[in-house]
């Protein structure tokens, strides 16, 4: 009994072995609060943009003005990461949030908003979401100062997103109903108190800026070749960008779907994310005991083809409580997906790029979402918000075929960087990797 107790002990330790780090156990707990106000605010933007317009159209253009700039300012955000204290690009970005959402609860609250406010404001925090995603990416590692709880880091985040996914959208439903959107808004704003103060008690290394050889084309020049050129990294950032085009959109046809075909109000809109938010967070626990970035790409597949399941079940549903087990099964596979492909290129990834690459990591998950939004939404528009879903749903599950049918030829390509970083033993009898296969820093040298 007592061996079993120590053996569960240790299992929950290793769950969360990442939090033994002050720094990263700061930004954990700020973050976390913040995003709960974020993922009210997402309810509550939803729910007022469909309530004053009745277009599923709109819907996805408010999320395309949201989401677009950090396709356009992708990799200009990467070098700049690479090029400046992350620190303080966060604790600017963070800044800017808390400014914009309180601006959109002023316009809530005095009863004088209008659509163009929503979409220029939404422009204003994409603008800012483009630096902020890339550089908290990239600021991770230096939190960490073991790089075996690196793995441990990235699921515990998602842990924390996926947390607020939960929260957050449950309690919006709730004070919507009550209230109104104005105080989702506020909250929101309130929030970013939160990780603003943790991130002021971080204490780093001081920052010691880089010599510059290369200006800022250079650089993303640079950034791109070290990307695209090594087929592992090139195959994981295609894969995010097409589960963003495809799947992602489903969110923002969320209030569609629950007042138009459940039948419901915002407290069902904030259960179906709030059922979102419990199996993604199933997600990120499964990840969580992983040591290792080994044999996540057979998970990326398995996830995928999961993500792509539920999407397609959710949407011939008529039912509320099989509709919430199939958003289960959609956040599983989803955050699954996303989280294993964020491990994976963190692990890989040369230090002084990693910025530069993650800014593509970003442009491919948050950069592709709002066209896919907008397709969306047109299509829900014009054939229904079911047709739009069940499509959605299989062009993901096809979209991941080509990654299944190169995974062995891709896993022997990184094999050299995991024996490099100490991640897996020489290579054991009998397995012949070819020695002219090197890693993405090699590739990208001069």
């Amino acid at each position: 009994m007592a061996e079993a107790e120590i053996e569960v002990k240790s299992k929950l330790a290793g769950m969360f072995r990442a939090l033994r780090h002050k720094n990263y156990r700061l930004f954990f707990l700020g973050q976390g609060i913040s995003l709960i106000g974020t993922w009210m605010e997402r309810i509550a933007m939803s729910w007022l943009v469909y309530r004053l317009t009745d277009s599923a159209f709109l819907l996805g253009m408010v999320s395309f003005c949201s989401l677009v700039p950090s396709f356009l300012l992708g990799p200009f955000a990467g070098v700049y990461s690479d090029r400046f204290d992350r620190h303080k690009i966060l604790l600017i970005t963070q800044a800017l949030f808390m400014l914009q959402a309180s601006i959109v609860a002023a316009l809530v609250l005095t009863n004088t908003v209008q659509v163009w406010h929503i979409m220029a404001l939404s422009v204003f925090m994409g603008l800012v979401n483009a630096f902020d995603t890339a550089t908290r990416q990239a600021f991770v590692i230096e939190l960490v100062e073991e790089r075996e709880d690196l793995s441990n880091a990235i699921a515990l985040n998602s842990s924390m997103f996926n947390v607020a996914r939960l929260v957050g959208p449950s309690v919006a439903g709730l004070v919507i109903a009550a209230v109104g959107e104005g105080a989702c808004f506020l909250i929101n704003a309130l929030s970013y108190i939160a990780v603003i103060g943790s991130l002021l008690f971080i204490h780093l290394k001081p920052y010691e800026r880089r010599l510059q050889e290369h200006k800022v084309w250079q650089q993303m020049k640079e950034g791109f070749h070290y990307t695209f050129s090594f087929a592992p990294i090139r195959a994981i950032i295609l894969v995010v960008a097409s589960m963003s085009l495809l799947g992602m959109p489903f969110t923002v046809l969320m209030p569609v779907y629950a007042r138009d075909i459940l039948g419901g109000d915002a407290s069902t809109l904030g259960l179906l994310m709030g059922a979102t938010g419990i199996g993604a967070l199933g997600g990120a626990l499964f990840l969580a005991p992983r040591k290792s970035a080994m044999g996540l790409g057979k998970v990326i597949v398995v996830a995928a083809l999961l993500f792509g399941l539920g999407l397609v079940a959710f949407s011939v549903s008529r039912v509320m409580w099989l509709s919430l087990l199939f958003m289960l099964v959609t956040g599983f596979g989803m955050i699954v997906q996303m989280a294993s492909c964020n491990t994976i290129l963190q692990t890989i990834v040369d230090d002084d790029k990693r910025g530069r690459v993650m800014s593509f990591y970003a442009m491919a998950f948050m950069g592709m979402a709002p066209f896919g939004s907008l397709l969306a939404g047109a299509f829900a528009d014009r054939y229904g918000v079911v047709h739009t879903l069940l499509g959605s749903g299989i062009l993901v599950i096809l979209s991941i075929i080509p990654f299944a049918l190169q995974l062995s030829r891709l896993r022997e390509m990184v094999y050299p960087i995991y024996r490099r970083l100490g991640i897996m033993p020489e290579i054991a009898t009998g397995l012949q990797v070819a020695t002219n296969l090197s890693g993405p820093g090699e590739e990208a040298s001069p």
